[in-house]
């Protein structure tokens, strides 16, 4: 689970809101706390998250401290067509990952702090999917937006991982899932592929 939280930070954070104006969810970048050191435990519990978003957004404006929020990641997924099972009767299916992420939120006001979550968002994303960019010269870019951003934490009180990926499936049906996915082009695919290569390879 936290490898796919990590490898695909983009969640969409859902709120209940009142009972007004119904629930509210907003996608969003969300990174671990940079300064948290160590592995985090099997379930996420206890692990600090951090995540922004636009201060118009009226989800911010509905958003209180000690509310309740899921975070939901989406990781690799692709759909599975009874082809590839090479047996009748069959269904088509899709395999997907997927981590739902409980916590608790803490809004921060203070304007270093929501510099911090931004400096360390774009830290966090540009070494693991960007191209070297130096952030050092858009620091005072970031302060002049920074009235427009609104930061906060989330302690983390449970997960649930969804890792659907033909397990249902006897050994060489799963197989032939795999290696399909994987002779794609998609990434998406080739990502599915991977992630059920760490299946056991027992049969059902």
């Amino acid at each position: 689970m936290a490898d796919l939280v990590r490898d695909n930070p983009l969640a969409l954070a859902m709120t209940n809101g009142s009972a007004d104006d119904g629930p509210y969810a907003t996608h969003l970048p969300v990174i671990p706390d940079p300064q948290a050191a160590g592995e985090w435990p099997a379930d996420l519990t206890g692990a600090t998250l951090f995540g922004h978003m636009n201060r118009a957004n009226p989800h911010w404006r509905a958003l209180e401290s000690k509310d309740v929020i899921l975070l939901a990641f989406t990781g690799p997924h692709a759909y599975v067509s009874p082809a590839v099972y090479e047996v009748t009767p069959a269904a088509p299916t899709w395999n997907f990952t997927s981590v739902h992420v409980r916590g608790v939120v803490e809004k921060i006001d203070s304007v270093e702090e929501t510099l911090d979550v931004v400096r360390a968002t774009a830290l966090s994303f540009e070494a693991q999917f960007g191209e070297g960019w130096d952030q050092s010269e858009s620091v005072d870019y970031f302060r002049k937006i920074l009235p427009a951003v609104g930061a906060f934490r989330v302690t983390v009180t449970g997960a649930d991982g969804m890792f659907k990926l033909s397990q249902e499936q006897p050994a060489e049906v799963r197989d032939r899932v795999q290696k399909s996915f994987s002779g794609r082009e998609c990434t998406r695919h080739r990502q599915t592929a991977e992630f059920m290569s760490r299946l056991p390879l027992t049969g059902v």
